[in-house]
């Protein structure tokens, strides 16, 4: 069945990186309530940030990682980042000060050998949830696939999932969104599916999703934006995982509007669709014909 196309074009690059600078493998992408841009990359001052229109305003985090993966911004413009080689999360505040550690660096495993913190083993990502609790994703590949739940201090509750392919198990849990309900949506990446839970981890439904799914964005008006991995689409998805729409041209590739990992994704306020690409080294932008 042939897939609607969305109006929507690449354009050129448009991030104004100083003189000298290049983004290394762009593993995220998100926005903050100003429309700022905050890209995550694999290379010096692994997390910058940009103004709308692209204008570079600050860079850091050297030292920090190991392999950058996932980044979310969550209500209150905190800058949550992952690093799935050193099995940490970071909390910044807004003027890029470390607030938060969830885990402990270099150290893989479930619980604190004084088991007074939790660990974790090759974190994707961090989401705060509609109530400020804290969502980690982990398990890219080695690691035992599973969610991790905090309460908005930083304290355990639960986790849930393991390595498989029934309902509630996954492989590759790589990205997470809320809908206005509270309900979470799972990109189970090599299962080739979204799974939906409520917020205590009940198994609500799910529906394939052929290809590779990697990263979700959820829109104010509860639609969810999909970037498709190694397939490179990009297309915007209803809540029960009917295709609205694909960005023509989207796929598999080196030229504008092709990917070699469509990794994450996130949508401006002005409309504009923002891809960050792992393999091709860039973040790709989208604006509405």
């Amino acid at each position: 069945m042939a897939r609607p196309p969305l109006d929507y074009i690449a354009v050129p690059e448009s991030f104004k990186l100083p003189e000298g600078m290049n983004f290394g493998g762009t593993s995220g992408i998100a926005i903050n309530s100003k429309g700022n841009l905050f890209v995550l990359h694999r290379g010096p001052k692994p997390l910058m940030e940009f103004d709308p229109d692209g204008n570079f305003i600050r860079g850091w985090g050297d030292g920090l990682f190991d392999r950058p993966h996932g980044l979310r911004i969550d209500a209150d413009d905190n800058i949550w980042a992952t690093d799935v080689a050193s099995h940490i999360a970071y909390r910044f505040n807004p003027s890029s000060r470390i607030d938060m550690v969830l885990g402990v660096k270099g150290r893989a495993g479930e619980m604190h050998d004084y088991g007074h913190l939790r660990l974790f083993n090759e974190p994707s990502e961090v989401v705060v949830g509609p109530t400020g609790d804290m969502y980690v994703l982990q398990g890219h590949g080695k690691a035992e696939g599973r969610i991790i739940k905090f309460d908005r201090d930083g304290n355990f509750i639960k986790a849930w999932g393991k390595t498989g392919t029934a309902p509630g198990e996954f492989n590759i849990p790589h990205s997470l969104v809320f809908d206005a309900q509270g309900l979470l949506y799972v990109a189970d990446r090599s299962n080739a599916r979204i799974q939906v839970f409520d917020p205590g981890g009940n198994y609500v439904r799910e529906w394939s999703q052929p290809g590779t799914p990697c990263g979700l964005f959820m829109t104010p008006d509860q639609h969810i934006w999909l970037a498709h991995g190694h397939t490179g689409e990009i297309m915007k998805l209803d809540l029960h995982g009917n295709v609205l729409g694909m960005i023509a041209g989207s796929g598999q590739g080196k030229t504008l509007g092709r990917y070699g990992e469509a990794h994450y994704i996130a949508v401006s306020r002005r409309g504009e669709v923002f891809v960050a690409d792992t393999l091709n080294w860039r973040v790709q932008k989208y604006v509405r014909k």
